[in-house]
């Protein structure tokens, strides 16, 4: 009904009317209603049933305590870097094999973060909000450059660096049954907001399968063998243009219009959900074979709403937050990382059109009508900022931490000379010295400006605190590392506490630090190593040699084990047996300087100064320039304040 003059020359009248318009269609066939897809309850329960089997395979593990290796895409990268042949490896190349023919069946009907996306859809359809597709030119090649660094970098980088002789591929290995399950993945309090933000919030903001289109690396794979896939959406001459297809379409694909313009499908954003196929009136539409999408030069007119300038501002800010927040703390994974880009670079770009466009509506509502910013545009824009001002933060959070990793990484010493004894600080040059400091300094800034710990961090700042001669705060770091961690990472932190507490005269604290690391990680050496220490300075010197045994009996090739064996032979008497543990120590001990010099203090601590002189003198044989440091080594360490 054309408008009333009235209606049209009303200055004040500034409310919009919605008029929900039909889908047109052939009139004759009287098809203007779109069907319900017969095939959306067969998907729904296909990825119903993948998230059942996911939870059994989880519950596996708990029951036998071992189990198949994750079936994860992402496992594959541990093949291609570890030579570790696993289950998601053999998945990743099946999917994309068959790819290869059918299309991106997979992706529709076989992932888990795509039914999540779909069931936030679903749930948002509900309440009367249809997510809208977000459509860049240039965003939509992120899953592919992503998925090339994933799984191709790692060779190239490998064919550049390896040494002359070494193969290009790590040699394989089976690792199809798994003990640890959830070795590779984040922890739960993580994966949880991870799946939020990856199947919930990019649908929310990007449209259905907005993570799929913009931040999932393995779709960037199957895009490409989608192309040449002859497996299709085809059409017949039944086709009248209705556009039912392109309406009931999750993928966001213009099906109505490839199909006229190509006779089939030819995004590789098409999934295959077949709803398309199920909702047309005429039964135009099927699945079948053919010369595939590669072979058609695409044509079809796209609506992209961002000019190129928006498109390089958009490039940039996802690159910028993607590396804000990935890793940050040490606990947020890659794809979580590339959804919140995603979602950065959606806010930013809104955020600019609200402060310079006339017009702007998100969903229901108008952010922004003739110049004007409406409550909710104030609404929108405030979460906006929020929600770029937390990834800045992160992002300096990340700079610090990084920063201060930089000058740890950048210390050559190693720790088991500088663990020797209680001067390390006596080893490093000035510059070292600095670079110690700043490392210091960018991680307790880290730490202090930071929304979460990261234990991680609390590790190396632990360390170069002890090589400033703090070892009473590198303690008190490593405790509270140790009781924020699991695993190889809490033993590591309580090895290191028990080493310095032997070096600060403190041998039972020592002990209990190291019962502790050992009972978490019963195969570490080292640790089993300093408690017999703990023990020879407390005078147990019976328990001492018991475990010094122990340690040898899990590396018999362990020099340090059996000259400690040697040296307490030597204090009860046992001639023969300190022989025989000389030999064997003399026998695996590398041609290394610094190693005999880090067994000569460790040997001269404990009051085993004969053999301490031999590793001193062989120690000078390589390298003359120590001559100078016996002088120090002589002098009793002090007790650090």
């Amino acid at each position: 009904m054309p408008a009333t003059k009235e209606g049209c020359n009303a200055p004040n009248n500034k409310k919009r009317r919605s008029v929900k318009l039909p889908v047109l269609g052939d009139t004759a066939s009287s098809h203007l209603t779109i069907a319900p897809s017969r095939t959306s309850l067969w998907r729904a329960a296909a990825l119903i049933c993948l998230n059942v089997l996911m939870i059994a395979h989880i519950v596996h593990w708990k029951i036998a305590g071992e189990t198949i290796s994750p079936i994860e895409p992402s496992e594959a990268m541990y093949t291609l870097q570890n030579g570790a042949i696993n289950a998601g490896f053999i998945f990743f190349i099946l999917a994309i094999a068959a790819t290869l023919i059918f299309g991106r069946f997979v992706c529709g009907w076989g992932c888990h973060v795509l039914a999540l996306q779909d069931l936030c859809a679903w749930m948002l359809k509900k309440v009367g909000l249809r997510p809208r597709p977000f459509r860049s030119r240039l965003l939509i090649y992120i899953p592919l450059v992503v998925a090339l660094y994933m799984f191709v970098w790692p060779t190239v980088s490998r064919l550049i660096s390896r040494p002359q002789g070494e193969p290009l591929f790590p040699a394989f290995s089976n690792h199809l049954i798994t003990t640890d399950f959830w070795a590779t993945f984040p922890p739960v309090w993580i994966a949880i907001p991870f799946l939020f933000i990856c199947g919930f919030v990019t649908v929310y903001f990007l449209g259905s399968k907005g993570f799929c289109t913009y931040a999932c690396p393995y779709g960037g794979f199957f895009a490409l063998a989608d192309k040449v896939a002859p497996g299709r959406i085809r059409v017949t001459d039944a086709c009248n243009g209705c556009g039912h297809c392109t309406a009931v379409c999750t993928s966001n694909v213009t099906v109505h219009a490839e199909v006229r313009d190509h006779g089939m499908v030819v995004d590789p954003g098409c999934m295959k959900c077949m709803d398309c196929v199920s909702v047309c009136p005429n039964d135009a539409l099927y699945f079948g074979f053919g010369r595939p999408s590669a072979v058609v030069m695409k044509t079809t007119n796209t609506n992209y709403p961002l000019s190129w300038s928006e498109e390089i501002f958009g490039v940039f800010v996802f690159f910028v937050s993607f590396m804000a927040v990935w890793n940050v703390y040490q606990i947020v994974p890659m794809l979580m990382a590339l959804g919140i880009a995603s979602i950065t670079t959606f806010l930013a770009l809104r955020l600019v059109r609200l402060t310079s466009e006339g017009d702007l509506a998100f969903y229901r509502w108008n952010l922004r009508s003739e110049n004007n910013v409406s409550t909710a545009g104030w609404l929108f824009g405030a979460f906006a900022l929020i929600w770029i001002g937390v990834v800045v933060h992160s992002g300096a959070v990340r700079y610090f931490d990084a920063a201060g990793s930089r000058s740890f990484e950048a210390l050559a010493l190693p720790d088991e000379l500088a663990l020797a004894n209680g001067k390390p600080q006596t080893w490093l040059s000035k510059a070292e010295l600095t670079t110690v400091a700043e490392g210091r300094y960018y991680l307790e800034t880290a730490e202090n400006i930071g929304l979460f710990t990261n234990v991680y961090s609390l590790q190396k700042r632990a360390w170069l605190e002890y090589l400033s001669g703090n070892a009473g705060e590198a303690l008190d770091l490593l405790a509270r590392a140790a009781d924020r961690q699991e695993g190889q990472n809490r033993a590591i932190s309580l090895y290191y506490r028990g080493a310095i507490l032997n070096r600060l005269g403190r041998p039972e604290e020592a002990l209990e630090a190291l019962d502790a690391a050992i009972a978490t990680r019963s195969d570490l050496t080292a640790a089993i190593e300093e408690s017999g220490e703990s023990f020879w300075r407390s005078g147990k010197r019976d328990e001492a040699f018991v475990t010094w045994q122990e340690a040898a009996g899990r590396d018999p090739r362990s020099p340090l084990a059996n000259y400690l064996l040697a040296g307490a032979a030597s204090f009860f008497g046992r001639t023969d047996d300190a022989t025989a543990y000389l030999k064997l120590a003399r026998q695996n001990t590398p041609p290394d300087a610094l190693f005999y010099w880090m067994t000569a203090v460790r040997l001269q601590n404990l009051g085993m100064n004969a053999l301490a002189e031999e590793q001193f003198s062989r120690a000078i044989q390589l390298d003359p320039r120590l001559r100078s440091r016996r002088v120090i080594e002589m002098v009793p360490a002090a007790p650090f304040q």
